[in-house]
């Protein structure tokens, strides 16, 4: 009996340090969000952005307070370059590993 509290005890704090987080901001090009930072996450930058992740610039996420997150999935990013999003997903580092990316 205690072994099988032990063990979903176990699980549980596994599970909860991988919980999906959301992350809002702008999917941008990772050159300009290095040179504008927070500047880069408006969509004045819309066009800007989805030519350059078009032309195989990586897309990032750009918060209104500057950070930059790196994003694992590019695929799901390219689509919403531009844009403002909601991105879920868990955080390694500076990268999130993206489960969803809504608009």
């Amino acid at each position: 009996m205690k072994r099988v509290v032990l063990m979903f005890s176990a699980l549980a704090l596994v599970a909860a340090g991988a919980l999906a987080a959301e992350f809002q901001g702008y999917v941008v090009d990772d050159k300009c969000a290095a040179r504008q930072g927070a500047k880069a996450a408006s969509e004045k930058h819309a066009d800007c952005a989805a030519s350059c992740i078009k032309a195989g610039a990586k897309a990032v996420l750009v918060t209104s307070e500057g950070q930059v997150y790196k994003l694992d999935d590019q695929a799901k990013a390219a689509p919403h370059a531009g844009k403002k999003v909601t991105v879920s997903g868990e955080l390694e580092g500076e990268t999130i590993k993206v489960s969803d990316i809504k608009s």
